[in-house]
């Protein structure tokens, strides 16, 4: 059970080491573009490459699900950045129970956005967690873990990416571990328990109040979606790369300098130089090409 890329190398794994999947559960086909052309997820189409029969409930609560689930007569159910809260009928099918494969190191940051908010956070290191899952939210005895260091300049979605081969890892260390009778099964401790909330475009705008790490930490960890914000000469840009710039200073939000090194904007205890945006209607770029039809003075 899963959706999108970091679920895909989760199924691509258990397909290349020769697991059995009975059945894949996944999102319903959205509909994008002008025309609205119906666009199938990633999972689906690992899925159809590899004749695995296909589920895409609206719901998992209703009885169609929990039938089709039974029908498959499952080991073990793996769900993936599934985005959906299983049921107890549902969790009570498998024999061996449910695993899910979370982009955090638990308990830290239960929630939808595990990855973006440890780069917005600033952390230093992440991980993936592999655990037998319960009725709550991301709250199930851990099985597994893998650590892994964050780039000082990696984005969300770069560590996204990385985190789902991690995760696929993982995850087949975890099957290998319960097939043997081997795995652990650790609670987690609720009181060290965080949480990562979805993202909104409501944290894009830059506070310039911040200091200069906690804004280039932010830029990273809303790149590529929805993307740090700012309203710089007039012109409300998108920022998706930036640097600190710690030995200058200004008044917070002022442009201390926009030439060929790109655009630099004073923050508390700091500067920031924005090297990568976009303007409305445009294209993402360096911001000295943008400087280039868009010049600014201090």
């Amino acid at each position: 059970m899963g959706t999108g890329s970091f679920a895909d190398k989760s199924l691509r794994k258990l397909c290349e080491t020769g697991r059995e999947v009975v059945g894949v559960f996944t999102k319903h086909d959205t509909a994008k573009g002008r025309g609205m052309k119906l666009i199938e997820d990633v999972v689906k189409q690992t899925a159809k490459e590899n004749g695995i029969p296909i589920f895409q409930p609206e719901k998992l609560k209703t009885g169609e699900a929990l039938t089709d689930l039974t029908a498959l007569s499952p080991d073990i159910v793996v769900v993936v950045s599934y985005g959906k809260i299983l049921p107890a009928e549902i969790l009570a099918v498998p024999p061996l129970g449910c695993v899910n494969i979370h982009g955090s190191l638990l308990p830290k940051y239960r929630g939808a956005a595990p990855v973006q908010w440890s780069v917005i956070n600033g952390d230093r290191e992440t991980g993936v967690t592999s655990m037998y899952m319960d009725v709550g939210m991301d709250t199930g005895d851990i099985i597994m873990m893998k650590k892994t260091a964050i780039g000082e300049r990696e984005t969300a979605g770069e560590l996204y990416e990385r985190l789902g081969l991690l995760g696929a890892e993982l995850l087949a260390e975890t099957l290998d571990a319960i097939e043997r009778g081997t795995a652990g099964r650790r609670k987690q401790d609720g009181g060290l328990a965080t949480y990562a909330p979805m993202l909104t475009k409501a944290l894009s705008p830059i506070d310039w109040n911040a200091d200069a790490r906690a804004v280039v930490s932010r830029v990273r960890g809303l790149c590529p979606w929805p993307a740090a914000t700012a309203e710089i000469g007039g012109a409300a840009l998108k920022i998706y790369a930036a640097e600190p710039l710690p030995d200058l200073s200004g008044s917070p939000g002022s442009v201390v300098f926009a030439d060929k090194r790109g655009i630099a904007v004073a923050c508390k205890g700091g500067a920031v130089l924005l090297t990568e945006v976009q303007a409305p209607g445009g294209r993402r770029m360096s911001s000295a090409d943008y400087l280039r039809g868009h010049p600014l003075c201090p």
